[in-house]
């Protein structure tokens, strides 16, 4: 019988983090062995290649490091008269702000990972793969590098592996923190030794044009994970889990302003925001109500807890769902304005102001632009410049009206989703929080200067002026 240190909720499903915090449990092969580990290896490598990726394909499975693209079908992106390497890169950066569910997989179930990932290699031709981490991730990185190479001591990983005949060597690469390197094609160019310019797309998408201009299939540390379950139950009953296109299990990493927040791996679609954040999180602190969610990271767009949406389907019907009932899949989440993004779930209550909300996400991506695109570079400097003021009262209406101009400009405009994730949460909060927002502008500071130097360009061209 399994028992943890933290009890699972009766609603989840524990597939991926089966072992996380599991009394008795250590990262250490031996462990992960007498567990049953590597035995969905065994079974891959007598497989032919292509029917593993056609098992992923009955599966389902789609990524869940934020796009949620079908993951078989990304394999097959590959071109079939490829003569060139294959590159497997598993995405640990997690750099989504509110995400925290591969670290734990990193640290309390390092072998999981790998034997996800050897199988990944094999059906993709791949005979070399890296684990790209954060550098903030560095008992990560010391970690996996050890399990790598205990996998590498019982034939798991290296020449040979089990015998099947194909090679697969896996090395650990750390990067330097930056955001952008969530990016699939800033995260090659670093994995290069490059500054992280996120490639054009087209021509440079990484199945085709990936790692040194070879065919490069990029997945993230969840979804490699669950590859290794899905040869273990097949296609059929792992799409068997959640629901019809959002099949499977997913972790949802609930932080902010809830009494209970952490991790819940759960069946996909089969939980509605309001047995979340209620059953599993047990409501909103005391004295206290919920004022708004952001369901999927920083980077999705707040949906307010008083809203309901009319949702259109193909078949030409019509449903209204009230924001409580929204299931938390990847298709729902969408149809309602928003993304199931990476799981990361950001709880507000009504103690917080929005004006502060906006300029914590606005501080992050300005920070955080690489600088490679105009309209990214200076319009998240901008927009934080201007909610800066909205905080501190030293903003104007106007200033709102300018905010929101700024980031429909910078929407649709850059290489890379950057642009998109830094203005999404600035269009959102305005068009839902604006009187709020409005609220914490003064009209008297129309026409004021910004800074020290504005003020001084203000004072000289006033003195010229006078002059002539």
């Amino acid at each position: 019988m399994i028992t943890y240190t933290k009890p699972p909720h009766p609603r989840e499903y524990r597939l991926i983090f089966k072992n996380v915090d599991r009394v008795g449990w250590d990262p250490s092969i031996d462990c992960y062995l007498r567990d049953g580990g590597y035995q969905d290896l065994q079974k891959a490598v007598a497989m032919q290649p292509g029917n593993i990726t056609a098992e992923v394909k009955k599966s389902g499975l789609r990524g869940r490091g934020g796009a949620g693209f079908p993951t078989g079908m990304k394999w097959t992106f590959i071109p079939s008269n490829n003569t060139q390497p294959v590159y497997l890169i598993c995405n640990g950066d997690e750099s989504e702000p509110g995400t925290f569910k591969d670290r734990y997989i990193l640290h309390q179930d390092p072998h999981q990972l790998i034997e996800g990932m050897v199988i990944t290699a094999y059906a993709v031709g791949a005979h070399t793969a890296y684990i790209y981490l954060r550098e903030e991730f560095p008992a990560a990185a010391r970690i996996m590098e050890q399990a790598i190479k205990e996998a590498r001591s019982r034939n798991f990983v290296g020449h040979n592996v089990l015998g099947s005949g194909f090679d697969v060597e896996i090395y650990v690469h750390r990067g330097a923190g930056a955001y952008i390197c969530g990016e699939e094609t800033g995260l090659i160019e670093s994995l290069e030794g490059k500054r992280p310019y996120p490639r054009i797309k087209p021509p440079y998408f990484p199945a085709a044009l990936g790692l040194y201009m070879c065919p490069t299939i990029v997945n993230n540390v969840e979804t490699l994970c669950h590859v290794k379950h899905i040869i273990r139950m097949g296609g059929d009953a792992y799409a068997s889990l959640g629901v019809a296109r959002n099949t499977g299990t997913r972790i949802l990493c609930v932080s902010g302003d809830v009494k209970t927040p952490g991790y819940f791996e759960v069946e996909v679609g089969k939980l509605t925001l309001r047995e979340l954040l209620y059953d599993l999180c047990g409501g909103p602190k005391d004295g206290r109500s919920f004022k708004a969610v952001i369901p999927g990271g920083s980077s999705s767009k707040i949906l307010r807890c008083d809203e309901s949406f009319a949702l259109k389907y193909p078949d030409g019907s019509e449903r209204q769902l009230a924001f409580w009932d929204i299931p938390l899949d990847f298709d729902t989440l969408a149809a309602c304005g928003s993304m199931a993004g990476s799981g990361g779930v950001i709880v507000i209550d009504d103690s917080r102001k929005m004006s502060w909300v906006l300029n914590n996400l606005n501080a992050f991506y300005a920070h955080e632009s690489c600088g490679q695109c105009t309209p990214c570079r200076e319009g998240s400097t901008w927009m934080k410049n201007i909610s800066d003021r909205i905080v501190t009262g030293d903003a104007s209406p106007q200033d709102l009206a300018t905010l929101e101009s700024i980031a429909y400009q910078i929407d649709g405009r850059t290489v890379c989703a950057f642009g998109e994730a830094s203005c999404w949460p600035v269009e959102a909060i305005i068009a839902k929080f604006r009187d709020e927002l409005l609220a914490d502008t003064q009209a008297a500071n129309d026409g004021k200067p910004h800074n020290l130097e504005a003020n001084a360009q203000r004072r000289y061209l006033t003195t010229c002026s006078g002059g002539l």
